[in-house]
């Protein structure tokens, strides 16, 4: 099972993408073949309908995303809102990426959780056809450290992105027949 995680911060220590790490690292674990693109480090052209972006990091994100399997998606939330590197990355791409495939949306936030971002995430996952799993993960506050090793410092956390993680698996697996 094919698995792409799009880590959407602009911040080089970003949360938002050591979750995501973490997250990668228990999808491995379950036999899955996972293609994390963190947009810190391979960022996209600015979206313009009018322009035809034929740029490096941009193919390689529209291929990951096309041949996955399912997608999980992950934001710092910015002002109630996912960050604006993600939604120009998202932008750029839509039904032929997201038709008919899962989709994870995680978020991490100063704040106690990032709901606003997380429901604006599934808005956009609906409007290109894509399946929102149900489950999602926010972390906020204190839950928002991780060890030397790249692990929640929060055992509720970890447990919290086990569960879903694994509920994210069974959906896959179910809807990918």
């Amino acid at each position: 099972m094919k698995i792409t995680i799009l880590a959407g911060s602009n911040r080089k220590q970003s949360t938002s993408t050591q979750l995501c790490r973490y997250i990668q690292t228990v999808l491995e674990g379950k036999e899955c073949e996972v293609t994390l693109i963190d947009l810190n480090q391979s960022p996209v052209p600015i979206y313009s309908p009018d322009v035809e972006a034929n740029d490096t990091n941009l193919l390689f994100m529209k291929q990951q995303l096309k041949d996955a399997d399912g997608i999980v998606l992950a934001t710092p939330e910015y002002h109630g809102a996912p960050s604006g590197v993600l939604k120009n990355a998202l932008d750029h791409v839509g039904f032929e990426q997201f038709d008919g495939k899962v989709v994870l949306s995680v978020s991490s936030t100063g704040g106690a959780v990032g709901v606003s971002s997380l429901q604006q995430l599934q808005t956009i996952v609906r409007n290109v056809h894509g399946i929102n799993c149900p489950e999602w993960i926010s972390i906020g506050g204190d839950q928002r450290v991780f060890t030397p090793e790249g692990e929640p410092a929060d055992t509720k956390v970890k447990d919290r992105v086990h569960r879903t993680v694994n509920y994210f698996v069974h959906m896959v697996t179910t809807f990918r027949g």
